[in-house]
């Protein structure tokens, strides 16, 4: 039996149905509950990774826990993601020893790293960084540094660091560039030619799989982090066009300095902040510094460990994705 905490996310998703097809017998973790899971015979326990009973539950009789689920997002309270990424990983930590489970694969994030300057072609001995411009990356920063910390001779640990995972069934990234595209808010920043290299569903899907495959107790994999991605940097602003164009949308051509952009972030956070409002705002610190830099990987690592290579291109993934959002015409809005 295996687990997936966030089954029934975007990535969390298509890990259950990759599995699913190989003939595995899945669960999922989630805090609602989903019908297509149970299309495809998935055993689902609903609830929040901060409830430990639940937690120790979903992983009884489970020998490998695949924990995507997190509190995603560029804006919000410290504590709220406090509590689902670091307190949430702990459980699954104390539940997998507890329990016996010999194989924990964790979904973290590039962002673990990013100090806000350029990260060009680095691998995985880049430190973390002294300070973090969102609760996002510093949790998921603490929460990976537990994972890796609780690998040892019972239970064998791996972290793997997806990049701005898009595709069909996206429920965040895409979606906030097409509602964005379609409002005229969308600013490229700075010259607009800093590369990144995100990284198609199924192929980020497929890399835990491979993953999870080579972890063991004292195997080559366990005890570290990994990045993933397309292994295809482009400028960014060309993924944002090409994204806009798969649902007809014209490109972005209106700019804004990065100084501008951090400025806004800055002030806007503290309007926010103060006066408590709803949402988040337009602009952060972190999203600028963000959009500015650049973002591209040395995959080696995972690719002589556990054989990662890209199977689908950005060229066949915006193909799938211009006719997902033809068919799910509500699907990315």
């Amino acid at each position: 039996m295996i687990l997936v905490t966030g089954g029934r996310g975007f990535l969390g998703g298509a890990i259950v149905r990759l599995l699913s097809q190989q003939g595995e017998q899945v669960r999922s973790l989630a805090r609602h509950h989903s019908a297509e899971l149970d299309a495809i015979g998935v055993e689902q326990f609903i609830g929040d990774l901060t409830n430990q009973a639940l937690v120790d539950r979903a992983v009884r009789g489970c020998d490998l826990v695949f924990h995507v689920a997190a509190k995603a997002g560029v804006w919000g309270r410290y504590g709220d993601f406090y509590r689902s990424n670091v307190i949430g990983t702990q459980n699954v930590i104390t539940a997998c020893r507890k329990i016996g489970v010999t194989r924990l694969v964790y979904t973290s994030s590039p962002s673990v790293v990013f100090d806000g300057t350029d990260m060009g072609g680095v691998n995985e001995s880049i430190p973390y960084p002294h300070h973090f411009h969102a609760s996002y990356p510093q949790t998921k920063a603490q929460a990976e540094q537990l994972v890796l910390a609780a690998n040892g001779d019972q239970l064998a640990t791996v972290a793997l660091r997806p990049h701005l995972i898009w595709g069909p069934g996206d429920n965040h990234l895409v979606p906030r560039i097409l509602e964005r595209g379609r409002s005229g808010q969308l600013r490229r920043i700075g010259k607009g030619d800093n590369l990144i290299d995100a990284v198609y569903i199924d192929n980020a899907a497929t890399a835990h799989l491979q993953a999870a495959q080579q972890l063991a107790i004292g195997s080559r994999v366990a005890g570290k982090a990994y990045f993933i991605a397309n292994n295809e940097p482009i400028p960014l602003w060309d993924l944002v066009n090409q994204i806009l164009a798969a649902d007809n949308l014209p490109p972005v051509t209106r700019t804004i300095s990065p100084r501008l952009a951090y400025l806004a972030g800055a002030i806007l956070e503290i309007i926010y902040k103060n006066l408590r409002l709803a949402g988040e705002p337009r602009m952060t610190r972190f999203v600028a510094r963000e959009l500015a830099t650049a973002h591209w990987f040395d995959l080696s690592a995972a690719q002589r460990d556990f054989g990662y290579l890209p199977q689908v291109s950005i060229e066949e993934g915006m193909a799938r994705l211009r006719h997902w959002l033809q068919q799910e015409p509500l699907g990315g809005r």
